[in-house]
């Protein structure tokens, strides 16, 4: 019976009544009430949570275990046998060169901004390197280089290029699972192990690629949470500061900085219509970004061409490449002030408008064919060899000697000269005949013809067309003056004109640029200026000029256009070059080195390969059939699901577009490398379509399909590892190794 009596609760102690408990016993601290949601949104904040992890990243302290964990591996992977080769792989003969110019202080020109290349310089002059290697041909042995030591630049990006993609998607809020996947990933793909062994610039490209995407997905889940606190600026601020790094260290950074500056576009849209923002806010929102991925990369890239200035003092290889006001900035080019006037009798050498200004030289050696007289070139260094003395050609007499006896008079518009060269006593020459490479038949070969004492023949003989002066010397326009005067040679006998033009003559000529004389010739490059002036009868208090020397800011934007069209000139085909639609299918490498039966070919980790782009073609189906959905009426995006994965995944679709479809505008030289950048947006976005197909399955489950993906990608990684890390291997295992046709690697 008395298993059916409740007890009787005890009463409350005396003095304390009881009160009803709260209604909801375990309020959300983390959550904003009304009030605050107002006021909230009348600053442009978001309405939600107070509690927040910088940057959105609530990692716990496993997972940083686990990071340190993945980060070894990729040491492992990255780091074994970087001392192999010993000899020089692939670019390095170029990168390697350019960090023994930087050692030397040597002008160089390349086509890529100079970060990369500073950094592996850092990294060689730390280590002791004198800069006495010429890095000349690929296999060549490297003898007191610590080229260890310069590999570890791209190496250590690379290594670090994997805890940056496993943190991109925790803080894009992918689940444990997937950014351990795309981790390792990163960590087995061949082809970026490969690229990141050697002395090259594409591994630091992608390590700031990488880091630009974590920093701006940061600054993205602070601005959702509350913009403009200390965090919101660092995010944003780092942001710039990547974009600013990964534009010097390729031009292909631009493609991030077009990434980030859609992502950018696209927030200041949302903010201008939401009404809750005011213009002011909106004008702060747009100045702060303006600031920080505008103007901070700006002046990041620039500090680093000051840095490349500052270094690159000594006149080298690259002079050719400048204006002649640019190489007379450097250390060995500077020049004394000359005549500004060019008179009968003057001694002067004459530099062509185009083609980098090289200059009008000859030397005792003949053309081989056509009329075999003394060869004209178009020389890039001051040599004496490209002195020569004007003469008035209708003088009586020997006009080579006439002179000496005449008042002194100057060479104007129209006048009928000859030109002598005075190391060889050769006058410029021509005549109908073919030049040795232009072989056709509106070119005309241009000679050194005569001998001493002989006064020449009528195809000497050349009409001066001045074309412009200079704006502050009015004098310019009217008679040849040093420096300030651009004009034409005019060969009276035949019609045609002096001309140069980006023409190589063969080794006979030791390779100096061709010299013609053209009946249809192209005005740029048929112009020319005298840059000395030296006559025995001028007052030395006769006026002088020299070049006016550029400042940073002219130098700077000099060289920008030169690498934009040296850039643009490499065009000529490489054995190992490919086109843009092959690189997703990965349908070809290129040999890097091969030597004993050993050889280094980039070839991306197939599986991985093919999976990511399998990712990017599916998520564009997946896109385009839920538009069509939604355009019969159908409200997937109002599925909060859909919306979360659409924005992730179109974000890494855009970047790997981006990153990826501008190639195929270009004619210029393209090889499979030129994918990496592109490629790591689609294996972030390959995990990010696992994380979606496998959100509905048990974490166990999920973690073992995560597991066999991730040992088939370890098997392909040391099935083709012989090819990354040059290690011996049999003609067989070559052979079967080759699953399509067009992998083009050797044994």
């Amino acid at each position: 019976m008395s298993g059916s009596v409740r007890a009787r609760r005890p009463p409350s102690p005396p003095g304390k009544a009881s009160h009803p408990g709260p209604r909801f016993p375990h309020p959300r601290r983390d959550h904003l009430d009304a009030d605050q949601r107002r006021e909230a949104a009348s600053k442009g904040l978001r309405s939600g949570r107070k509690a927040h992890v910088t940057g959105g990243l609530n990692l716990s302290p496993a997972e940083w275990k686990l990071l340190v964990v993945v980060l070894l591996i990729a040491c492992a992977v990255r780091l074994f046998r970087i001392s192999q080769p010993n000899s020089v792989v692939f670019d390095e003969v170029h990168f390697g060169k350019f960090a023994s110019r930087y050692i030397k202080s040597s002008y160089f020109v390349d086509v890529h901004p100079p970060l990369a290349k500073l950094l592996i310089t850092l990294a060689g002059w730390l280590a002791g390197y004198d800069g006495n290697f010429d890095f000349k041909d690929i296999a060549k042995v490297y003898e007191h280089v610590p080229y260890v030591a310069m590999r570890l630049v791209p190496a250590l990006m690379g290594i670090a290029t994997v805890p940056l993609a496993y943190l991109t998607l925790r803080a894009l809020d992918c689940r444990v699972t997937t950014a351990l996947l795309a981790s390792l990933f990163i960590t087995f793909e061949n082809g970026l192990i490969t690229q990141s062994r050697h002395i090259l610039l594409d591994s630091p490209l992608i390590f700031f690629t990488a880091l630009t995407t974590f920093a701006w997905t940061g600054f993205c889940n602070e601005e959702y949470h509350e913009p403009f606190t200390q965090s919101w600026w660092a995010w944003l601020s780092m942001t710039g500061l990547s974009l600013g790094a990964v534009v010097s260290c390729k031009w292909v950074g631009l493609f991030t900085i077009a990434t980030v500056g859609l992502g950018t576009l696209k927030q200041l849209w949302t903010l201008l219509g939401d009404l809750r923002v005011s213009a002011r806010l909106w004008t702060k929102h747009f100045v702060a970004r303006a600031i920080c991925l505008i103007l901070i990369p700006m002046i990041f890239y620039m500090s680093m061409f000051g840095i490349h200035f500052l270094i690159l003092g000594n006149s080298g290889e690259g002079d050719g490449f400048m204006s002649s006001e640019f190489q007379h900035t450097l250390r060995g080019r500077g020049m004394a002030d000359t005549f500004a006037d060019v008179a009968v009798g003057s001694e002067i050498t004459i530099r062509h408008v185009n083609t980098q200004g090289g200059y009008l030289h000859s030397h005792p050696h003949s053309y081989p064919g056509g009329s075999k007289q003394q060869q004209i070139t178009l020389y890039p260094h001051r040599d004496s060899n490209n002195e020569w003395r004007i003469v008035n050609a209708t003088d009586s007499g020997d006009p080579y000697t006439a002179w000496q006896d005449e008042e002194i008079s100057y060479i104007v518009n129209g006048a009928r000269v000859k030109l002598r060269h005075i190391q060889t006593d050769k006058s410029l020459h021509s005549h109908d005949i073919r030049p040795p490479v232009s072989d056709v038949d509106f070119q005309n070969e241009v000679s050194g013809y005569g001998i001493p004492g002989y006064a020449g023949d009528a195809n000497d003989d050349w009409v001066v067309e001045i074309h412009k002066g200079d704006k502050r010397d009015k004098e310019s326009s009217k008679r040849l003056r040093t420096l300030r005067t651009q004009f034409r040679l005019k060969h009276p006998m035949t019609g045609c004109y002096l001309f140069s033009h980006k023409v190589k003559l063969p080794d006979w000529a030791y390779e100096q640029q061709e010299v013609t004389c053209n009946k249809q010739a192209v005005l740029s490059n048929s112009l020319w200026y005298v840059e000395t002036s030296y006559h025995s009868k001028l007052p030395a208090d006769a006026p002088k000029v020299n070049y006016k020397l550029p400042g940073f800011f002219a130098k700077f934007w000099e060289l920008q256009k030169v690498m934009w069209a040296t850039n643009a000139g490499l065009t000529d085909r490489h054995t190992y070059d490919s086109r843009p639609n092959a690189w997703p299918r990965l349908r070809r490498g290129i040999n890097f080195w091969v030597k004993d039966h050993r050889q280094i070919y980039l070839l991306g980790n197939p599986i991985i390969w093919w999976l990511s782009t399998a990712a990017v073609f599916g998520y564009a189906a997946v896109r385009g059939f839920l538009v069509l959905r939604a355009q019969r009426g159908y409200r997937d995006f109002d599925n909060t699901k859909v919306v979360k994965y659409d924005t992730l995944c179109g974000f890494l679709f855009v970047g790997w577009a981006l990153h990826y479809l501008p190639f195929h505008l270009m004619a210029r030289q393209l090889f499979l490398h030129h994918y990496l950048p592109a490629l790591y947006f689609s294996i972030l976005l390959a995990c990010s379509v696992f994380d979606l197909v496998t959100s509905t399955l048990r974490p166990r489950v999920r973690l073992q399909i995560a597991a066999v993906l991730l040992i088939i990608a370890i098997w392909n990684y040391s099935y083709f590892s012989p090819l990354a890390y040059g290690t011996p291997w049999t003609k067989a295992k070559c052979n079967k190794a080759r699953w399509l046709k067009t992998w083009d690697f050797s044994w």
